[in-house]
């Protein structure tokens, strides 16, 4: 059901609103955490690094796809506010031919040179040919990923987030099923859990149209969806790649760890694997409260509700800092049982352990930094918060790389390197931000 976000009592419609992007990442992160336990557990150490040595370079390609639909989604957001339907309409059609175009390109690169790739990110030769098999799977359905995406970013700047939520939850709930089908019972090791990814995608996605062509009458766009708007690229162009290069900016930095990760030895990549696992039930929550943020702003920036704006901004960062008061408790007191989820090898779980309880001091510096980006996503300054992902990232592999090459350290040295990402972050967009609210306040006062 779409919703109007500039109006109504604000705390309320971003609960309500940030609730089912919470709870659709809760139970898709607990699929990637399971997919991670099944292969730790059924195949081996040697498989569960193969997944997660792939992992970095798949999420970098599914979150710009979702940057492009997220900048595409501010946009909807703000036609949608402003009433412009029509043209609503049209920025739709061509968000969807464009994006459709461009994953056919990403799929057919990335199979092709799936091993040059891996290589790059200094994979280990015991375990190439199993992340090279997985990789080339999970990009058969990309397509799916993407239009996924898409719908999902649509509904969403309609005010609709608890649609999204039923396809992620039935989407989680087939990859779990299709991980003991094709993993436990076919003995399908690593290459098992990408045939069920997929699978799962496709069936969620095609779900997702169903329901739209059925219960939501403003998408019904029949003969419009081959639309395709050429003045309406500048724009999408200009607001999707922002937010795409953001998104991938991020994953590049992940990758960059990655890589020196990888050059410790196995057992911290396994570690390493697992603890993403548990960071991501940190992270996405986050961007999730701050996706709320943004989609509450794009509606009413596009209506001219300044006032809703600031109240609105305030209110979504009181979100956050609670979220992350959260996770930081949980994170320090079960760091060890959290880590005896992904297997059974010693190592593996004392590194893990030593990563979370120092890490968990250090969750809040996320929830400001996402709250942060929340805000100027949803006001349109996707350049900025581009710049400063792009400072983030530098930052983290830069320090990760003198830590870990140059004086030794080993995994307990990640926590500090993001740390390190998130200060130098904070230090753009706060004087930024207090200048922008200084405006807005003033403005509003006049």
């Amino acid at each position: 059901m779409t919703r109007n976000l500039t109006e109504g009592r604000i705390m309320p419609l971003l609960i309500k609103f940030a609730i089912p992007l919470v709870l659709g990442n809760i139970f898709q992160l607990t699929y990637n955490a399971v997919d991670s336990i099944i292969v730790g557990r059924f195949v081996g150490p040697g498989a569960l690094a193969a997944v997660g040595s792939c992992n970095p370079l798949t999420t970098l390609v599914i979150l710009i796809l979702n940057g492009l639909c997220i900048g595409a989604g501010v946009l909807m957001g703000n036609e949608y506010g402003a009433g412009r339907i029509e043209r609503l309409e049209r920025q739709i059609s061509t968000t969807a031919i464009a994006g459709t175009a461009f994953s056919a390109v990403l799929t057919a690169a990335f199979i092709i040179f799936a091993r040059q790739i891996l290589g790059i990110m200094q994979v280990d030769d015991a375990i190439m040919d199993m992340a090279v098999r997985y990789m080339r799977i999970i990009f058969v359905g990309l397509i799916f990923t993407f239009l996924y995406n898409f719908l999902s970013s649509t509904l969403r700047a309609l005010g609709d987030s608890m649609t999204p939520l039923f396809f992620l939850i039935g989407s989680a709930v087939l990859n779990i099923l299709g991980d003991i089908l094709f993993v436990v019972v076919f003995d399908m090791g690593s290459e098992g859990c990408a045939i069920s990814t997929v699978i799962s995608e496709a069936l969620c996605c095609l779900g997702c149209v169903i329901y739209i062509k059925m219960r939501i009458p403003i998408l019904v766009l029949g003969r419009k969806w081959l639309v395709f708007d050429r003045s309406l690229i500048g724009p999408t162009v200009s607001y999707g790649w922002a937010s795409a290069m953001q998104q991938g900016t991020v994953q590049l930095g992940k990758i960059g760890i990655q890589a020196i990760v990888n050059s410790i030895g196995v057992f911290v990549a396994a570690a390493f694997t697992a603890v993403n696992r548990l960071d991501d039930f940190t992270y996405m929550p986050q961007q999730n409260i701050a996706h709320a943020i943004t989609a509450f702003m794009a509606q009413n920036h596009g209506a001219e509700r300044e006032d809703r704006v600031l109240e609105g901004f305030k209110k979504g960062m009181i979100l956050e800092v609670i979220y992350a008061g959260i996770v930081c408790f949980v994170s320090f007191v079960f760091a060890r049982p959290l880590m005896r989820l992904f297997g059974d090898d010693p190592e593996v779980i004392a590194h893990g352990v030593r990563y979370l309880r120092l890490i968990a001091f250090m969750y809040i510096m996320p929830a400001f930094t996402n709250g942060i980006q929340g805000y100027f996503r949803g006001v349109g300054r996707l350049k900025l918060t581009l710049v400063a992902s792009m400072i983030n990232m530098g930052t983290r592999v830069g320090t990760a790389a003198v830590l870990v090459i140059g004086l030794g350290l080993g995994i307990e040295a990640l926590p500090w390197s993001y740390f390190a990402g998130w200060v130098g972050m904070l230090c753009l967009q706060v004087p930024v931000l207090a200048r922008e609210l200084k405006k807005r306040s003033s403005a509003r006062s006049s």
